[in-house]
């Protein structure tokens, strides 16, 4: 999946996050988080963010990560949502890859 555009999904409410996507020259992953629950739970949100960006084959990006204590759950929504809206694809490839 190649992301062609800056988009934007989430918002700022307590439980939730806000994710800021834009394509880099590069195929760096420059992967910025601010969180309030940072101390207990950064390494798990970096490696669910890293997981996701990997599984659909994603390179040259920035995330933009301002988290208010969101669960996994809403994490994986808020950025499988961000995806298809800065690569311009209708769904995401939901089988898994042979």
């Amino acid at each position: 999946m190649k992301i062609t555009h800056a988009a934007v999904a989430g918002t700022l409410e307590s439980g939730d996050v806000m994710i800021r996507i834009a394509p880099l020259e590069n195929q760096e992953i420059d992967l910025q988080i601010s969180s309030n629950v940072e101390k207990q739970f950064g390494e798990a949100i970096r490696a669910t963010v890293l997981e996701i960006l990997h599984r659909h084959h994603i390179q040259g990006v920035q995330l933009i990560l301002d988290d208010k204590g969101a669960l996994d759950c809403i994490l994986r929504a808020r950025l499988e949502t961000l995806l298809v809206r800065a690569s311009d694809v209708n769904s995401l490839p939901w089988e898994e890859k042979a």
